[in-house]
């Protein structure tokens, strides 16, 4: 008969993913520029398109990088971009 192992104490791996989350939010390491609009459906499009235009995705990396539909047909979302295109 085969014996199950005891699960792993999960304490030192929870300290190091907090300690990791703590370190990332103070070094900045994340060099992205990031802004969040709320806009209407259509001007939330525009907003989006001239972004694009203003900073090419493939040099500046620009993406939508999260969106959410709020009630009144309004949307809510965050463009990312590098800051420069080197």
């Amino acid at each position: 008969m085969k014996r199950v192992p005891k699960v792993p104490p999960m304490e030192g791996l929870r300290r190091q993913i907090r300690k990791s989350r703590s370190e990332k939010g103070k070094s900045g390491s994340d060099s992205f520029i990031r802004e969040t609009f709320r806009l209407p459906r259509t001007a939330a499009r525009a907003k989006a398109q001239e972004w694009f235009r203003s900073w090419p995705k493939a040099a500046y990396w620009t993406e939508v990088e999260s969106w959410r539909q709020l009630p009144g047909d309004e949307i809510e979302f965050t463009m990312r971009r590098l800051p420069s295109a080197d």
